[in-house]
């Protein structure tokens, strides 16, 4: 147990510092969250898995017609969708990125937020809702799961058109080179949206390493008042659920496993906390911001 735990604290340890080596050498944009070929739409996709169908069906070869290849669509995170969800997906695509384009004034009225105001609002909302219902030390559910790298892989995939611009070589025909001003994904998002994506991924990772305990458990809030005892919560996070223990405590291993978890999730938001303070020391503030500060006579 002790050297399994060791283990896994030395590829925490190289998990954490080497952010700026896996950034560097991550050449290219990221992966668009939802890919299809360009030359193929769904509805071109669902008209060949209709023929294919009616042919096996035909032939006498009647098959399953989820089983076809053609009835879904490659997404970059996760596994294949169904083609009858894509629809569904698209519609909430669209629905977030007009939210985003109208600063969040649906109304069309021009009150809206600014829109990096918007993304940043759109972010922390998804976080809230997703893991604000994470009550327990236990894994993440499948669809909660599968909903938060979904819809934060639709945010993020705005980073890559937020560009600047750098000089650049070209040859032209005759030989001669000649300076030209390229685009490229701004520095500070190709550096820290990957190293933030490995934190989030830890993150989900220290929570699935609870998979298989069974030294302590949750008190339904259901529960009757007999199982409940004396274990009602008496501080300021009363909404939480409380964790009983066996009579005599937990187990020498079980209380190793818990610290070492409470100190990757501290080294995690300590890296987070880096990179926060990173991006705010280098941001330059409006110059109108700082004339509306109350002024101190």
């Amino acid at each position: 147990m002790a050297r399994a735990l060791e283990q896994e604290q030395e590829s925490l340890r190289s998990r954490l510092f080497h952010f700026k080596g896996m950034n560097e050498n991550s050449g290219g944009r990221h992966v668009k969250s939802l890919s299809v070929d360009d030359s193929c739409s769904f509805e071109q996709l669902r008209d060949q898995s209709e023929k294919q169908q009616s042919a096996s069906v035909s032939n006498g070869n009647e098959k399953d017609p989820k089983s076809s290849p053609l009835h879904y669509f490659q997404c970059s995170t996760f596994c294949p969708i169904p083609l009858h969800l894509a629809n569904q997906y698209m519609e909430q695509m669209k629905e977030r990125f007009a939210k985003l384009l109208l600063g969040e004034d649906m109304s069309g009225g021009g009150k809206g937020v600014s829109s990096a105001l918007a993304l940043s609002n759109a972010i922390t909302n998804l976080a809230a809702s997703v893991f604000g219902e994470q009550w327990r030390l236990e894994p993440m559910s499948a669809e909660r799961k599968a909903r938060w790298r979904k819809e934060i892989d639709w945010l993020l995939c705005v980073t890559d058109y937020i560009v600047e611009f750098v000089a650049s070589q070209q040859k032209s025909k005759d030989g001669s080179n000649m300076e030209i001003m390229v685009t490229r994904q701004r520095i500070d998002l190709h550096m820290n949206i990957p190293a933030l994506r490995k934190l989030d991924a830890m993150l989900i990772d220290c929570l699935d390493n609870f998979k298989d305990q069974n030294e302590f458990y949750y008190v339904s809030r259901d529960a009757p008042d007999s199982e409940k005892g004396s274990t009602k919560r008496k501080d300021d996070k009363w909404w939480l659920p409380t964790a009983k223990v066996p009579s005599n405590g937990l187990s020498e291993a079980a209380r190793k496993f818990l610290q070492y978890q409470k100190d990757c999730v501290n080294q995690v938001l300590k890296a987070a906390m880096a990179i926060n303070a990173n991006v705010l020391s280098e941001m330059e503030v409006p110059e109108n911001y700082i004339e509306s500060l109350p002024k101190v006579n």
